[in-house]
């Protein structure tokens, strides 16, 4: 029998992950497994900075990846935050750069870096997992809704 492509896991702390082909279409995939992730857990105001937080990250898999595919992954980590990684079988890490402003590319991590709270890569026998900690912000204090009267 086949195993289904997303797993989750419920013990611990909550998680969504699947596999998907070493290709750049699996951005927007794994774009949408944050969002169906955060939309169950009621952390929507978290979603676009996660999703963007996936793609990326499953770019970079993608272009300097090794074999056909990629994992990625969301957890429910705490209350107000989310991990999201990304884990690919090549063992060169990935270092962030200043690309010139004509390239049109190179600003992925840059992009991780601004969006999570922190980020980092673990290294395994058989490749990487690039991970990033998204957190709710708080609230300005002008942004907060008011009890009605």
């Amino acid at each position: 029998m086949a195993q289904p492509a997303t797993r989750v896991r419920t013990a611990d702390h909550p998680w969504y992950s699947e596999t998907l082909p070493r290709k750049p279409e699996s951005a927007a995939i794994a774009r949408r497994l944050v969002h169906t992730a955060l939309t169950v857990w009621r952390l929507e105001d978290l979603a676009d900075d996660a999703a963007l937080i996936a793609s990326e990250l499953i770019t970079n898999a993608v272009q300097h990846g090794r074999r056909n595919c990629v994992r990625v992954s969301v957890e429910h980590i705490a209350p107000q935050a989310v991990r999201v990684a990304v884990a690919d079988f090549s063992h060169a890490s990935p270092m962030p750069r200043k690309p010139e402003d004509d390239e049109g590319g190179g600003r992925g991590l840059m992009l991780v870096g601004a969006l999570a709270e922190q980020w980092g890569i673990d290294k395994r026998r058989w490749g990487k997992v690039v991970w990033a900690v998204a957190t709710r912000r708080p609230q300005p204090q002008s942004a907060r809704k008011r009890p009605s009267r």
